[in-house]
């Protein structure tokens, strides 16, 4: 997701690095499976819920700025489009 001081390719690192690091061991539970969960990369806040807009819209809700990343909880890509999502939680 774009940003107007950060790359995509910033975006996405810090993302990817927050979830990995500090979010993913807190929210890879059996009910969460499969949601969407978008990431302020900025202050590390975090929305779950079943569509990534809605999580995004309650995030800039509370800093309309924010720089936004999404993953699908469990899975290695939100979407598939022509493919399948591959499963990464146990």
């Amino acid at each position: 997701m774009s940003h107007p001081t950060l790359s995509s390719q910033e975006v996405a690192r810090r993302g990817n690095d927050l979830y990995q690091k500090s979010i993913r061991a807190k929210v890879e539970t059996q009910e969460n499976i499969g949601k969407i969960i978008s990431i302020n990369v900025e202050t590390g806040d975090y929305e779950i819920g079943d569509d990534l807009v809605e999580t995004s819209i309650r995030l800039r809700s509370k800093q309309t700025d924010a720089a936004l990343w999404g993953e699908r909880i469990g899975f290695d890509a939100v979407y598939a489009v022509g493919g399948t999502l591959l499963r990464t939680a146990q």
